[in-house]
């Protein structure tokens, strides 16, 4: 008997082969039949008739960061809401596991880490999650059978750092022999699990106590050192992070990359490709690595965005405009001096100076004041500015745009929610995502989701691109845009019997409305631990979602059930093959 039958469903397969209509059985937690309609004479024990909509395999989000939300949110909203079944965390260097049994206070270091980092809340680190493991085969197993989605993880480089060397993880080099630890710790993970190394050394990413995170210290031989333990295991990969990624790699970054997934055999994933047509040159220098890791042996991902994500940004918290090089030291003064400092034209000048020279990079598109948008405000003198732009407001006040967002910010103590109009979406911007997608070392990805949590809402992204495909730039057709939310990254993470709707295959299924799909506005909600706010965004035209055959979400709202499993390497992936474009499916 099958448990379920979804009838005459227009099945998008995963595979971009054009879509056709079909019966499609269910049975302990796979796909049992597909079959013409009306032709299954299998009893089922539930059936829905799905004509009309879009039966797709569940979206595959290869970067995101529900290592602690997991715990007090199963569901990973709103990624699930919006058909993601399987989430990659463990990103940028950053992981809750391992955690040195002789340091009880290296809790408290990683929550206020991954608070400043990641822009998570404190708050909800601390009482969310049970902080009850040491190993990195206690974190997961600290998951497992408490997830509605299935999900796998990196283990992060700060972590190991820290586990071997304490606090001289910051600043310090390991002697050969906590070198060797570090390797040895990154096996037992692997052994448990782990999907593989994450790492960074971007200039953005600092530790709570505003020091670089430990594994910016990393040299080159630590890094190899590590990749190459990548190596010994099945079914691993590698994450990285450098300052390029947010522009444009240096050539010692390029080489490093190159030989971290050559020395592994691994692919490397990084993120995110910035697309603007007003910078020409960074897709192709960014690409660059990938063709000469092709000629290494190796192979390297680059990661997109297929939408624009909106962002709330502020003076008064921590933000994307903190990581303009000199702002950080402004913005994370005490409010009234901050005010003080910010409402001195000679400092407003040098810091516009810093924010459009070459050392900004992609954070030189936050500067253009004029674009921005007031959002809330707090204060009288501010009614009435909600929705305007900041360019009309400081025409009427006579000043420049910078210093009229600053006098309107200062209002309100510095908490005016403000939000950047996006410089690059233009046509010739959209059209040059559009070639770039065909590149086959980019993949879509990059959400961020369980991060930044207040200030930014990428999760929705998979909805909210096929109902552009669908229904506004249709830069891709309907096939393909599924293939490239599901095969693709499954095949790249090595997944097993996922990303498609195949016989044998797992039933991790999303049943979506073509003709509404798309994402809501993100708004601000408070449902963390502690009341904590953070975006969400509603999804629309998703019927249901269903993990391993169980249905997580029916017309957006959470069912309650928790069918997800924690994937582990080796077990429930694959070994891709660095030698071969698209391997390891």
């Amino acid at each position: 008997m099958l448990d379920h039958l979804i009838r005459a469903a227009t099945v998008v397969d995963g595979t971009g082969a054009p879509a056709y209509v079909a019966d499609v059985g269910l049975r302990d937690g796979r796909i049992a039949v597909l079959a013409e309609p009306g032709t299954v004479t299998e009893p089922a024990r539930s059936a829905e008739d799905a004509t009309g909509l879009v039966l797709a395999p569940g979206f595959v989000d290869p970067h995101t960061h529900y290592d602690a939300q997991l715990f007090w949110d199963p569901y990973a909203t709103p990624s699930m809401n919006h058909g993601v079944t399987t989430v990659a965390g463990g990103n940028c260097g950053f992981t809750l596991a391992p955690l040195n049994p002789e340091r009880p206070e290296d809790a408290d270091y990683t929550r206020r880490m991954m608070s400043k980092v990641e822009g998570m809340s404190l708050v909800a680190l601390e009482e969310g999650a049970p902080w009850n493991w040491h190993t990195f085969g206690e974190y997961l197993d600290a998951l497992e059978g408490r997830t509605a989605v299935n999900a796998g993880f990196m283990v992060g480089h700060c972590a190991l750092r820290r586990h071997v060397m304490g606090p001289d993880a910051i600043g310090g080099q390991p002697t050969a022999a906590q070198l060797e630890e570090m390797v040895r710790l990154l096996h037992a993970a692997m052994d448990a699990g782990a999907w593989g190394l994450s790492t960074t050394q971007s200039s953005t990413h600092s530790d709570g106590d505003r020091k670089p995170v430990a594994s910016r210290h990393a040299r080159p031989e630590e890094l190899i050192a590590l990749s190459r333990a990548v190596g010994e295991h099945e079914g691993t990969q590698i994450e990285a992070i450098v300052a390029g990624c947010l522009d444009r790699f240096s050539d010692d970054e390029i080489d490093l990359f190159v030989e971290m997934s050559a020395v592994a055999g691994r692919p490397l994933n990084w993120n995110v490709l910035t697309i603007d047509a007003a910078v020409p040159e960074r897709v192709p220098r960014q690409l660059e690595a990938s063709e000469r890791a092709r000629k290494a042996g190796g192979r390297i991902v680059a990661l997109t965005m297929p939408i624009l994500t909106p962002m709330n940004m502020s003076l008064g918290t921590f933000c994307a405009l903190n990581l303009i090089p000199g702002w950080g030291d402004i913005l994370g003064l005490p409010v009234p001096e901050r005010i003080a400092r910010l409402r001195d034209p000679v400092v407003r000048e040098e810091m516009l100076r810093r924010a459009h020279s070459p050392e900004a990079g992609v954070f030189r598109r936050l500067a253009n004041f004029e674009r921005y948008v007031i959002g809330d405000t707090y204060s009288a003198a501010n009614a009435g500015l909600t929705g305007r732009v900041v360019r009309d407001i400081a025409a009427e006040r006579g000043t420049d745009a910078f210093g009229c967002l600053v006098e309107i910010c200062a209002a309100d103590e510095l908490r005016t929610v403000l939000w950047p109009m996006p410089t690059d979406n233009d046509p010739a911007s959209w059209e040059l995502r559009r070639q770039t997608w065909e590149h086959p070392d980019v993949m879509l990805g990059g959400s961020d989701a369980g991060a930044h949590l207040d200030r930014m809402c990428g999760a929705p992204y998979t909805t909210r691109f096929l109902g552009d495909c669908l229904r506004g730039r249709r830069l891709v057709g309907l096939e393909r845009a599924v293939r490239m939310l599901t095969d693709d990254p499954a095949r790249l993470l090595g997944l097993r019997e996922r990303g498609r709707v195949a016989e044998g295959y797992h039933a991790d299924l999303v049943l979506f409305d073509p003709e509404r799909i798309d994402a809501g506005r993100a708004t601000l909600v408070h449902d963390l631990p502690g009341d904590s706010p953070r975006l969400d965004s509603r999804a629309i035209g998703v019927v249901s979602v269903r993990v391993g055959g169980v249905e997580t979400i029916r017309d957006d709202q959470i069912t309650g059930a928790i069918p997800g499993k924690v994937l582990r390497s080796g077990r429930d992936t694959r070994t891709v093959d660095t030698r071969a474009v698209g391997a390891g499916g």
